[in-house]
């Protein structure tokens, strides 16, 4: 009795369906448009949602890296029509890799790095600025380290966390987690996260069960991605190698539990792409590319009205440009 017990065990675990973070995603593209067009070089960008607007964020330029570095606002209600409703312009850096996001007190918060015009104390900052209504923005306010690029932000219960790359030339290169309870004054939760190989570009989620997953860029020869993940108080991770390499990552839950990854690939030709991360065995798997090459990447998306919605920036079409694409999922 008891071996056949175990055999109607066994059968039933072969019929049952597998987890929601096991079946593979199916994504549609429904819709991709140019968004900016109008400087030389746009990319870089990022997206939310707040007050029933849409709001995208990108740095433009003379060129992928040039002096006059700018980050530009735009505002949408549709996802169709975009206006310019704000410039944000340094006369002592060239600000770059815009992020936007929504404080819990209800204000827009973009961020960035400022690759500071030399001689200066160093060569990168990262600051901070706040909105009411996406048109009016505060003053900026010094984040982080001096020469750490605090790349993105997310907040989760009350706080914001950012992981920020050291880009100075003295010293080994390492990732240094932040959290801030305001987006102006920022603490060290770990003081190096990464310190082996050229890590630098990432992205937080927090499941509803406050583990914090970490998708993590890194570099150089034989460089591929990492997959972190840590329990509160995120002192102590656990790393999984990817086994390829990626570019400007924006890590995704869906509903469901299911993770998506939109990512710049590099083999065979170099493209933006949706694609499944299986946080349990380190596994990334291409779903959709967006219409993308060359110069593209560092994407954001946003889940509204049953659909992905999603910005990046691309040059298939020859300019560098802004794109704002809607994808649907099953």
């Amino acid at each position: 009795m008891k071996n056949a017990s175990l055999l109607c065990l066994a059968l039933l675990c072969l019929a049952a369906p597998l987890q929601a973070n096991d079946k593979p995603v199916q994504l549609k593209l429904e819709s991709a448009q140019k968004i900016w067009d109008k400087d030389p070089h746009n990319a870089f960008t990022g997206l939310t949602r707040f007050k029933d607007k849409w709001y995208c964020v990108f740095r433009t330029g003379k060129a992928h890296v040039s002096p006059d570095g700018a980050l530009q606002v735009l505002e949408s209600k549709d996802g169709k029509d975009w206006t310019p409703v704000a410039r944000i312009t340094s006369e002592t850096a060239d600000l770059r890799d815009a992020k936007i996001s929504v404080t819990p007190e209800g204000q827009l918060m973009l961020s960035g790095a400022g690759a500071l015009h030399q001689p200066a104390p160093c060569r990168h900052q990262s600051m901070s600025w706040f909105s009411d209504d996406g048109k009016h923005w505060s003053k900026a306010h010094i984040i982080g380290d001096p020469n750490l690029w605090l790349w993105g932000n997310k907040w989760h219960d009350g706080d914001v966390y950012s992981i920020g790359y050291h880009t100075g030339k003295e010293g080994p290169r390492f990732t240094r987690l932040y959290k801030s309870s305001d987006g102006k004054n920022f603490e060290t939760v770990v003081d190096k996260l990464i310190d082996e190989g050229y890590s630098n570009e990432s992205s937080l989620v927090f499941t509803k069960d406050n583990t914090c997953y970490c998708l993590l860029r890194r570099d150089g020869k034989g460089a591929t991605g990492l997959l972190g993940v840590s329990k509160p108080p995120y002192t102590k991770w656990e790393w999984k190698d990817l086994g390829i390499k990626i570019g400007g990552p924006e890590l995704f839950q869906l509903p469901d539990g299911r993770f998506l990854a939109t990512v710049r690939l590099y083999s065979p030709k170099v493209r933006t792409s949706i694609c499944q991360l299986d946080v349990e065995n380190g596994k990334l798997t291409e779903l959709l590319a967006l219409p993308s090459g060359g110069d593209t990447s560092y994407a954001n998306m946003v889940l509204h009205d049953g659909l992905l919605n999603v910005s990046y920036y691309s040059s298939h079409e020859g300019k560098t440009s802004i794109y704002f694409a809607k994808v649907s999922y099953k």
